[in-house]
């Protein structure tokens, strides 16, 4: 009778098991919540015994690394930014959450700028990231709305629920190890090889699938609703703890098919509206670059350069100022 127990599988088997314990042992900080795909409510936040808070890369949320006290020092306006990849920017110090800081400070303000955001994060995620910000004494929040990442937070609370669930099919996922391992191979390298109509076939999304339905009309509906309903939520919840919120809605470029561009909100100045007043302001991207050149402050359609960045930085604080939120400067 044959035996599963050759050397082979033996070898095998000590490979997964190490693997696990490494995994479990030495990146217990990083995998806190990882196979929650961002709606875990703590991950990536670190509270230390000295009273600091680590951003940290963890749990599927890739925060820039960042420390700050978890109580706002007194007669500090603390800024915190929650939203997706473009607010995030290609570095900490360029993007505008930490050029607000910079430049509040410049002008005399004494003031603190942390940048939560996390790339492909929607509304829904968004959400959850300011319930936890809201325990350290933010002066305000800047919640930074667009409507292209609700596919990701879709996709990625499916993964999330599956990670749960004990069908038998999920038993192995269930190791830390070996759900890396498959994440890894099937989305770095293995789909990337399989044509987009078996990708499609087995339920498995990327970008091509993002493009397909933000095609479609009802799913761009479903969309709005989604985001209108969470963001309704996240300001709900900063009024309940008094905490003012700006509403920072984004803007795609475009070319116009004769040599030039235009900026497109898709609809989210008008989404936004109903949710003003009371301790909740509100800043267009479209209105504040439309102002300017502003092909070039663009690294494709969605993304800005330094220079974008610093513009919209400007703006936030002449409308901290304008609204009275600080005083001061020049």
């Amino acid at each position: 009778m044959k035996t599963w127990f050759t050397p082979a599988f033996v070898m095998l088997l000590i490979i997964l098991i190490g693997g696990e314990l490494v995994v479990r042992i030495f990146y217990k900080a990083d995998m806190q919540g990882r196979f929650e795909y961002g709606y875990n409510p703590t991950a990536g936040f670190v509270e230390n015994a000295d009273g600091t808070v680590n951003l940290i890369r963890a749990g599927g949320r890739r925060f820039w690394p960042q420390i700050f006290s978890k109580t706002r020092p007194p007669g500090t306006f603390r800024v915190m930014v929650i939203g997706d990849s473009v607010p995030r920017g290609a570095s900490l110090a360029t993007a505008y959450p930490a050029q607000i800081g910079g430049k509040l400070r410049a002008s005399g303000v004494k003031a603190e700028s942390f940048n939560l955001a996390i790339g492909g994060n929607g509304a829904a995620r968004s959400e959850i990231i300011l319930h936890k910000a809201l325990d350290y004494q933010p002066s305000l929040v800047i919640l930074h709305v667009d409507n292209g990442d609700e596919f990701e937070d879709e996709r990625e609370f499916r993964r999330a629920e599956a990670f749960k669930g004990w069908h038998p099919r999920t038993w192995l996922m269930k190791s830390f190890f070996i759900r890396r391992l498959y994440e890894v191979t099937t989305e770095q390298i293995f789909w990337k090889l399989v044509p987009a109509e078996v990708r499609v076939l087995a339920s498995v999304n990327d970008t091509g699938d993002k493009v397909l339905a933000g095609a479609n009309p009802a799913t761009r509906r479903e969309w709005d609703a989604r985001v209108q309903k969470y963001t309704a939520e996240s300001v709900a919840l900063a009024r309940q703890r008094g905490v003012p919120i700006l509403l920072l809605t984004e803007s795609r470029l475009h070319a116009d098919g004769h040599d030039g561009f235009y900026l497109d909100d898709r609809g989210l100045d008008e989404l936004m509206r109903p949710m003003l007043g009371g301790g909740v302001y509100f800043l267009s991207m479209k209105k504040i670059l439309q102002k300017t050149n502003f092909a070039p402050l663009f690294t494709d359609g969605t993304h800005l350069r330094p220079a974008g960045h610093e513009i919209v930085a400007d703006a936030v604080v002449e409308k901290l100022r304008q609204t009275g939120l600080v005083s001061g400067g020049h």
